[in-house]
């Protein structure tokens, strides 16, 4: 196995520096003609080989989910309590 870093279209390597591996899979499979499995494969060597921009996007996934959860947990409660000012009502 080869230890040089896979080269990407400079349109995959935006979308992975703006934290989207799955635009980049798409550019790859679009520039190259590869396969789903095989551009996701290059794209996976080159994040293995540059472990500071996959850090970043580890951490800009999990601001995401929280971000999600908090979303999720306000609209709940949202809900809830209009359901009770209705319900109270009757």
């Amino acid at each position: 196995m080869s230890n040089e870093t896979p080269s990407l279209p400079a349109a995959a390597l935006s979308a992975l520096e703006r934290g989207n591996t799955i635009e980049a899979i798409k550019i790859v499979r679009l520039e190259t003609g590869l396969g789903l499995k095989e551009s996701k494969d290059l794209v996976d060597g080159y994040l293995k080989s540059r472990p500071d921009l996959r850090q970043r996007l580890e951490a800009a996934q999990a601001e995401a989910r929280e971000g999600f959860v908090r979303w999720l947990v306000i609209f709940l409660l949202v809900a809830a309590a209009v359901a009770y000012i209705l319900t109270r009502g009757k």
